[in-house]
């Protein structure tokens, strides 16, 4: 029983650790390299690093060299078995607010271990909230519009169901 309580002990010693001491910045930067071959660029004002996270302030989004967007704070969080992007406050530019709503107050996409090719969307904004689900495996994307503000933009693309509108596609 001893060992069993030191074997436990010194697994969570090395978990922690690992989280306090993975080079977070270096993730981040890893991720806008994979972004750059996108044509996708994240210039931001100042990162933040914290003991599970790292936040990037007033994230500007380049796609093709043109400003699409602007986000406040983008906190990204792992846990290892468990990791999140958070978006405060993104602001989608002018020319794009015919296609997509302009505002969204908070976004969460987030990703467990226990479901290795999810990755689950809330959203609340302009639009109202939405919730959904990424599934990589299957290469689809699911938004649940529970309340329906502001999207006319998107009716095209919506479908109509029992609980409000829905996209779908497949990439």
């Amino acid at each position: 029983m001893q060992m069993v309580k030191k074997s436990g002990i010194v697994l969570i010693v090395a978990w922690f650790a690992i989280i306090v001491l993975m080079p977070k910045q270096e993730f981040y930067y890893k991720l806008e390299e994979e972004l750059a071959k996108q044509e996708i660029e994240l210039n931001e004002e100042k990162i933040d690093e914290g003991l599970f996270s790292l936040k990037l302030h007033q994230v500007t989004v380049y796609v093709k060299g043109i400003p699409v967007a602007t986000i406040d704070e983008v906190a990204l969080c792992t846990l290892l078995l468990y990791s999140s992007v958070e978006l405060q406050e993104l602001h989608v530019d002018d020319s794009l607010k015919r296609m997509l709503p302009q505002d969204t107050k908070q976004a969460l996409f987030s990703h467990s271990i226990l479901f290795p090719l999810k990755i689950s969307v809330d959203a609340e904004g302009s639009f109202g909230g939405m919730t959904g689900s990424i599934d990589l495996g299957e290469r689809q994307v699911h938004l649940d519009f529970n309340e329906s503000k502001n999207i006319e933009m998107l009716k095209p693309q919506l479908k109509q169901s029992e609980k409000g509108w829905v996209y779908e596609t497949s990439f």
